[in-house]
């Protein structure tokens, strides 16, 4: 389901898909954050996402113009998996909110992996 503002000037309808790639682009800058991650169901292998596809890691569900979001993300190793995802909820919350004008009703951040980074 699309979001939908209503305006004086009129209504104005966003894509599920520009919210989801405007909240990737939010996560993979929060600290802590390697990237968004693409799991296999077949193989259940993780992948990291190249940064043109952050999309692919969030699942976003849009109703009554309240957005709930999933990140599946690759976190870096030795920092505290809570500070990384209240970072994570806490900035992406705010941006979308004040991007889109609509609510967020929740974000889940689920660890796919963790790797070392240099």
């Amino acid at each position: 389901m699309k979001g939908r503002l209503s305006t004086d000037l009129g209504n104005i309808i966003i894509d599920p898909d520009v919210i989801a790639t405007y909240a990737g682009s939010i996560a993979v800058e929060c600290v802590g954050i390697v990237g968004m991650a693409a799991v296999n169901v077949k193989d259940g292998l993780v992948k990291l996402l190249r940064r043109d596809s952050l999309k692919h890691g969030i699942t976003i569900k849009i109703e009554d113009n309240r957005i709930s979001l999933d990140f599946h993300v690759i976190i870096s190793y030795g920092i505290s998996i809570g500070a990384v995802a209240e970072n994570l909820i806490s900035n992406v919350r705010f941006q979308v909110e004040d991007f889109t004008g609509m609510k967020v009703e929740y974000i889940r951040v689920i660890i796919e992996g963790v790797r070392v980074i240099d």
